[in-house]
């Protein structure tokens, strides 16, 4: 007789897996990426990246903050389990932001620094899939 217990909780257990690797990821590069905008001098980041010498320095820390939240938050409501459903929320603002940041780029001509955009928007996408999807059923 096969034992189908261990055979059906695997999948779920690489779901989780997967979905907790993948939440640290996006909160390492959210926290780094936010970090650098609200800390960083302008001009030091407009060396590196065009646009923040070419937009007010308000902008840029407003978008440093929203991406050190959206970092915290897909990771540490899951992780303390204080409000896990804010993860969910969390995926699906940083979602929203990479479709604006794709839009933002694109339209500014600068389509080939997309990519890591297109990166964290699927592993957002994914988290708010897993996350999602285990709120609604759990």
């Amino acid at each position: 007789m096969v034992d189908t217990s261990t055979a059906a909780a695997a999948p779920g257990r690489a779901l989780n897996i997967a979905l907790w690797t993948v939440q640290a990821l996006i909160f390492a590069a959210f926290v780094t990426f936010g970090g650098m905008k609200l800390f960083m001098p302008v001009e030091s980041l407009a060396a590196m990246w065009v646009w923040p010498g070419q937009l007010p320095a308000w902008f840029l820390r407003l978008m440093g903050l929203i991406d050190l939240a959206g970092g915290l938050g897909i990771l540490l409501p899951a992780l303390t389990r204080i409000q896990p459903r804010l993860t969910v929320l969390a995926a699906a603002g940083c979602v929203l932001l990479q479709i604006c940041a794709i839009v933002f780029h694109v339209s500014r001509g600068e389509a080939m620094v997309t990519p890591l955009n297109f990166v964290l928007l699927g592993l957002c996408g994914f988290v708010l899939w897993g996350r999602g999807w285990k709120v609604r059923v759990g």
